[in-house]
């Protein structure tokens, strides 16, 4: 058991502890994908872990809605081609959602003991990694629907030229709480 690190994984507000061996066996907390399984180093604690909001979805929703008002009104009110709008709708909400799902799945935002890592990406992987001691400052945007869903854009700004802006990240506070409390 000497070369096992723990990993703290929060979730909810309360903490898991996982055993991570670096080699690939052991337990590890589903929600953390593989690119932050390869790149934990031995000994080091995840404190937050995070994608980008389910806001994403309210375009798909919004036209769902779109559709059913529209299939409602093709109903009862007599409209031979009605039907046509409704479900070119439905399509386009479709695709939407399944456009932000994928956004979701491919989005990681994990912050350790010793660093911030954000991975977007499937085939071209796009993984900006800042260390803490390089930070100098975390700003939050927020929106007033953004403070009502607790969403917003997370800009962390490191030493020398980095500058690295994250938008529609899902509990901004939590994840510059959770950076600037080295």
């Amino acid at each position: 058991m000497g070369d096992l690190a723990d990993v703290v994984a929060r979730s909810s507000g309360h903490r898991q502890v996982h055993q991570f061996r670096p080699g690939g066996t052991g337990v590890f907390p589903e929600e953390l994908m593989s690119y932050i399984k390869h790149v934990l180093q031995p000994g080091e604690a995840v404190r937050y872990q995070g994608s980008v909001h389910w806001i994403l979805y309210l375009p798909a929703i919004l036209l769902a809605f779109a559709a059913v008002a529209i299939g409602a009104v093709t109903f009862a009110v007599p409209w031979r081609y009605g039907w046509l709008p409704a479900i070119a709708c439905l399509v386009a909400a479709l695709i939407l959602a399944v456009r932000a799902w994928w956004v979701r799945w491919i989005t990681e935002i994990v912050v350790t003991d010793r660093r911030v890592i954000y991975v977007h990406g499937f085939i071209q992987r796009d993984s900006v990694e800042i260390h803490m001691n390089q930070i100098e400052s975390v700003d939050v945007d927020q929106t007033l629907m953004g403070r009502l869903l607790d969403y917003g854009d997370v800009t962390i700004r490191g030493t020398g030229a980095t500058h690295e802006p994250l938008r529609a990240v899902d509990r901004p506070i939590a994840l510059r709480n959770e950076i600037t409390a080295r």
